[in-house]
Formats: C-alpha cells, sequence, structure tokens
C-alpha cells in the first residue's frame, strides 16, 4: 500500500532523510521556542537571527549544517572556535529519522499485496475499511500518517524542552492543538469513535441486575451510534474536541487534587496543556490509555532518579509523549485489550468517578504513610504562582557554570569574573 507503489527500502531511506532534515529544524524549536513566552513571537522568532555557534557567535556554514553528517564532518567542534557542539543535535536528528520511518511502516502495511489489518491504528470501529477502493484507502492511510507524524513531532519538542527547563511552552502545544482540531475535519483519521458500547455486556447486565425478564431497551442494542456514519466531518471534529477535554480534564483533575492533599504542585499546566493536545489527535479513549501507560514509562526513570539524587520532581511530559506514541505503534492491540471497558456504555461515567474518588483515596493514604514514618507532611509554604519566567529564572542561576551544556549561548566575559570562574572557563575552551 506505499504510495505510487514504491519500492519500501527507497520510500524508507527518503523517508529517513526528509525526517532527518526535519529533525534539524526540531532542534531550532527545542533551543529557541521557550525564549518567548508569548506564541506569535516565539515562531517569528525562529528564523532569525541565523544559526550561529553559541559560542564564538560565527554564522555556521551550510555544509556544517547536514543533519548527523555535519556533525561528523567538523569532529562535534566549531570549525572556528573549536567548541565542543552537544551530541544531542546529531542524535534528535538521527532519532527524528527513525521515527518517520518507523511512524510510516506501523500505519501504511507495505507491500501492493498488504492489508489493512496489518495497520497499527486498523479496528473494527475505526474510519476505514477493507472494503474501500484501493485508491482511497491508500490515500487516506497516507493521510492518517501525515496527520499523526504532526503529533509525533510536537511530542518530541515539548519532551526535549520539558527535559531541559521542565516547561512546555504553549508555542509548541496549541499550535499542534489546532492541527489537531482541524485534521479531524477530514472525518477519517480517528481511532475510535466518539462514542460505542458492546450490546452484549449491557444486556446481560439489564438482564441480571436492572429488570429481570423486561424487555432489553433498543439504545442498549446500539454499538455506535448511527450519525457517527451519517455526519462524518462533524463527527471527526467532536472526536477530537472530546479527546481535547477529557485528555486535558483529566491531568487537570490530578493536578488539583494533588495540590489539595499535598498543598503542592502536583503536576504543571504545561501538562494539562500538552494532553489536551494529545487528545485532539487521538481521542477521548486513546488518551485515557495514554494517561495510565505513562506513569509505567515513568517507573523505572522515577526509581533510578529518586536512588541516586533523591531529586522528587520529574518533568512527565516525557513519559506522556512516550505513552501516546506507544499508542500510535501498538492501538490494534491495546484496543483489544481495552474494548470491552470502553465498551460499558452509560456506566462508564460512574466507573469514572469511582476511580477519581480512589485516586483521591490513595494520595490520603501516602499522607497517612508519611505521617507515620515521621517524614514532614507539607513543604514550607510558598504564596505565589511559579509561572514559566520563574522556571526559566532558575534554571539559568541553578548553575554558577553557565557555559556547562550545548545550548547555552555565549555570555559577557565579566558574569564569568563575578563568579569567579572566568579563567576555569578559559582553559576550558568556553
Amino acid at each position: 500500500m506505499i504510495l505510487f507503489d514504491t519500492p519500501p527500502w527507497i520510500m524508507g531511506i527518503t523517508l529517513f532523510l526528509f525526517g532527518a532534515c526535519i529533525g534539524s529544524f526540531l532542534n531550532v524549536c527545542i533551543y529557541r521556542l521557550p525564549q518567548h513566552e508569548d506564541v506569535w513571537r516565539a515562531w517569528s522568532g525562529l528564523g532569525h537571527p541565523p544559526s550561529t555557534c553559541p559560542y564564538c557567535r560565527t554564522r555556521i556554514l551550510w555544509y556544517d549544517n547536514i543533519p548527523v553528517l555535519g556533525w561528523l564532518f567538523i569532529g562535534g567542534r566549531c570549525r572556528f572556535c573549536r567548541h565542543r557542539i552537544s551530541f544531542r543535535y546529531p542524535l534528535i536528528e538521527l532519532l527524528n529519522g527513525l521515527l518517520w520511518v518507523g511512524l510510516y511502516l506501523a500505519i501504511v502495511p507495505a507491500g501492493y499485496t498488504a492489508q489493512l489489518s496489518e495497520s497499527s491504528l486498523a479496528t473494527p470501529l475505526g474510519p476505514l475499511s477493507a472494503d474501500m477502493p484501493h485508491r482511497d484507502l491508500v490515500f487516506w492511510l497516507h493521510v492518517q500518517y501525515a496527520y499523526f507524524l504532526v503529533l509525533a513531532e510536537a511530542l518530541v519538542v515539548a519532551s526535549f524542552i520539558d527535559f531541559d527547563l521542565q516547561i512546555i511552552p504553549d508555542s509548541v502545544t496549541l499550535p499542534a492543538m489546532i492541527v489537531g482540531l482541524l485534521g479531524s475535519l477530514t472525518g477519517r483519521v480517528y481511532l475510535t469513535p466518539v462514542w460505542f458500547q458492546d450490546p452484549e455486556v449491557l444486556t446481560a447486565f439489564w438482564e441480571l441486575f436492572l429488570a429481570p425478564g423486561q424487555p432489553v431497551p433498543v439504545w442498549m442494542q446500539i454499538a455506535v451510534p448511527a450519525w457517527c456514519r451519517s455526519w462524518p466531518l462533524v463527527h471527526g471534529l467532536m472526536v477530537s474536541l472530546t479527546g481535547l477535554v477529557v485528555g486535558g480534564g483529566i491531568v487537570w483533575f490530578v493536578r488539583i487534587a494533588g495540590q489539595w492533599v499535598f498543598r503542592r504542585e502536583a503536576m504543571g499546566f504545561g501538562d494539562v496543556i500538552l494532553m489536551a493536545m494529545i487528545g485532539s489527535f487521538l481521542g477521548w479513549q486513546a488518551t485515557v490509555v495514554v494517561f495510565f501507560l505513562a506513569p509505567m514509562c515513568a517507573l523505572v526513570t522515577v526509581a533510578a532518579t529518586w536512588l541516586f539524587s533523591r531529586q522528587r520532581e520529574i518533568p512527565f511530559g516525557p513519559y506522556l509523549s512516550l505513552a501516546a506514541l506507544l499508542v500510535l505503534f501498538g492501538w490494534q492491540t491495546l484496543f483489544e485489550a481495552t474494548e470491552r471497558c470502553f465498551g460499558l456504555g452509560p456506566y462508564l461515567p460512574v466507573l469514572g468517578l469511582l476511580m477519581s474518588g480512589l485516586l483521591v483515596a490513595v494520595l490520603w493514604i501516602v499522607q497517612g504513610l508519611k505521617w507515620v514514618l515521621g517524614i514532614p507532611l507539607y513543604d514550607a509554604e510558598w504564596g505565589g504562582e511559579w509561572t514559566s519566567a520563574d522556571q526559566l529564572t532558575y534554571i539559568a542561576n541553578r548553575d554558577p557554570d553557565a557555559g556547562r551544556g550545548g545550548l547555552a549561548p555565549r555570555e559577557w566575559p565579566g558574569a564569568a569574573a563575578g563568579r569567579g570562574v572566568l579563567h576555569q572557563k578559559r582553559w576550558l575552551g568556553r
């Protein structure tokens, strides 16, 4: 089903090259977007000034900007001042190229005789059907690929910014969210309908508990509402809007509950917007799966961080992003595992309320264990709101060595002299 029946190896190489080039642009986004809180100013400042060495301010030559190879040709150092250039630049370009290829192979089955069921997004309730004309099916599979590729690129940028600064700028999430909403108007890119239910489960529940021996209501015998098929454009938009609200709402509830119980910020508001952006692409069912997968992805990292550095705060955005990518690569399997749960129909809100109450109860249990062990229940009081500007200022002043890392800008020598590290920086070649 590859476009124009192109051989898979040619399509793979082409996508990798394009992905690596876009990865170079993502490096610029990761460095420059957090410099402005205003979304318009952040994007208007991406192209100016041209790429320069962050230390000697010399403009980088075009052939040194060739993805991956340019960094290798100059030995990982600036051609002019010989200062080290972070290995993360070519790493992001390489990983992004592989991401383009991997996502394509997952969504678009390779081979002319490939079946729709081989796509990672194919489910019985999905918008695409094996009965569609072959040309239409190939076209919509590629539209799905392009649509979810936008999500994947936004997740890459948001993750690395969150790792660096522990913030997720609106300039990353809001533009992607707009793409998610507008793309949903095609009516062919959603993963599951905005509402579906399992008639067998509802009928069994009705006959056993609610009204034994009574006729089963008609609405319990409907799997997917008819309007979902009759109005595909409206339905696609409803899937996106519902995913946006549910995704952002879940994290917002966790943020409020954590702040109420622990009297400190449990999750940043950037995570709320990030989850809303993910929901605008995936719909509410897949977004709920992302919410439960993310802590599993973070568990190993959290344990290692706590054992070696005792650091309590970790950026959660990268793990939400990783969980969203796992959903894209394995949605067919994940849907089979969760279809029964999401098919509960009108009982889902009740289940949601019970799980919300259980979450709050678990948080209070954690507080009780801390009290028993003699651990202080609350941190020192701080009256105020911690904004993204506060976070950037904190990161800038946390380490006295401002030249550390590959993304640090060149500073006035007097600042290093004031900290007593000027000669150390000169000896290190910074």
